[in-house]
């Protein structure tokens, strides 16, 4: 472990770190490679419960799914495949979806409306059917409260990834050990406008589920929100929280004096989570973090940060180790919120590249070497008031289109 503000990271943990949650995973054929591509989480009692979806308008059939399994708030399982979006299928893919969420709770012994679906991989195509009931009928076997069970859930939601991620803290709540963990997928097709990406949430706190959204939507827009891999929003994009209550803390709401803890430390691993995805964006060498500050607000710091982080330029400098801070402040200045175009400071690094917005002498083989490292950082200032706001996004690369131009095929 090793100690945070508030919180404690938990080296190892995963999703079924916090009390009553067990996952696990299997292929089921859905994907061409023998890779995992159906997975589960389970709760072993009615967990509270809350999401948040992408604002694309063509939204695939699990959205609606899930939104109508969360009416009441509550969930048992949230149930996942890789290799297939069922996004653009039609009646059949609606279809589909319901079946797919009705023989899990059947299964798994629990409620259909206590049910979440989640999809990701290739839009447009219909489920495999027959290796979904299978691989549905399989699971329960596979599940496991143990790290092989978290390890093939985690396998088991990958598309492109080459890594899985996962996170994990403790934060003590009315002298109680509570713990919220999280996994996630992510490596293309990723610009948030609300989460894009699958993820996970689970934790044994006790909170109400009304809480538990507002918390996800305040780390989410500071977290998932503020990543971008390529610039286009996801169909199937869903972020999931499930809370078990078996801590027995004191149920947690904004006037409990422990709540800044447990939301800086749920925050912790929203934030975690989006720069993993970040940095394993398709073909991707460098993470890049671009830290604004001085903004008239946030909301225009952050708006400064996504369109830096974004920037085809700026990515393709990065991967290229060009110190070429013209392309930065080209982006600061077409974000569309106010900028003082004589007074911005940008450095990559410590190296300091433009002082109130004329060029600064600088070490081209310093910065050189800064920019071939594993994380480039870009800070602007710029001294317009006290808004600041931080985004993470990777350098574009040679693979990110090979990867992209057969996709499918």
């Amino acid at each position: 472990m090793s100690e945070k503000q508030g919180y404690t990271v938990v080296d190892g943990g995963s999703i079924i770190t916090p009390k009553g949650f067990t996952s696990g995973g299997l292929h089921c054929g859905l994907k061409k490679t023998d890779r995992n591509d159906l997975g589960a989480i389970v709760c072993e009692v009615p967990a509270a419960a809350a999401a948040v979806y992408t604002t694309n308008v063509f939204q695939a059939a699990p959205l609606k799914v899930t939104r109508e399994s969360l009416a009441n708030g509550t969930l048992r399982a949230v149930i996942v495949n890789s290799g297939n979006a069922n996004a653009c299928t039609g009646e059949q893919g609606e279809a589909d979806a319901y079946e797919m969420r009705a023989a899990a709770a059947n299964h798994l012994g629990v409620a259909e409306n206590d049910v979440a679906v989640a999809s990701t991989g290739v839009i447009g195509e219909l489920l495999k059917m027959d290796c979904v009931r299978s691989g549905v009928a399989g699971l329960p076997e596979k599940l496991s409260g143990g790290a092989g069970g978290a390890e093939e859930f985690c396998q088991a939601i990958l598309t492109t990834d080459l890594v899985k991620k996962e996170s994990c803290v403790q934060v003590q709540v009315d002298g109680k050990t509570v713990t919220i963990a999280g996994a996630a997928k992510g490596s293309g097709m990723i610009h948030p406008n609300m989460a894009t990406m699958l993820g996970f949430m689970t934790t044994d706190a006790a909170i109400d589920a009304e809480d538990l959204h507002s918390l996800l939507r305040a780390a989410t827009n500071v977290t998932f929100n503020m990543i971008t891999v390529d610039g286009d929003t996801s169909t199937n994009d869903m972020l999931v929280a499930m809370a078990s209550g078996l801590a027995e803390n004191g149920k947690l709401n904004r006037l409990h004096p422990d709540w800044d803890a447990f939301a800086a430390g749920f925050t912790f691993v929203c934030e975690t989570l989006a720069k993993a995805i970040a940095r394993d964006g398709e073909g991707a060498n460098h993470l890049i973090e671009v830290q604004v500050n001085g903004a008239v607000h946030d909301e225009a710091a952050a708006a400064i940060a996504k369109t830096v982080v974004g920037s085809s330029l700026v990515k393709s400098a990065v991967f290229g180790a060009d110190a070429n801070w013209g392309r930065i402040i080209a982006a600061v200045g077409r974000a569309g919120v106010p900028v003082s175009p004589d007074r911005v400071d940008i450095s990559l690094g410590s190296i300091a590249v433009l002082k109130q917005s004329s060029p600064v002498a600088f070490d081209e083989e310093l910065a050189l070497a800064y920019l071939q490292g594993d994380t480039v950082l870009i800070t602007v200032d710029l001294h317009d008031g006290d808004g600041k706001a931080t985004a993470w996004g990777c350098d574009l690369t040679y693979d990110y289109v090979r990867i992209n131009a057969a996709y499918r095929t």
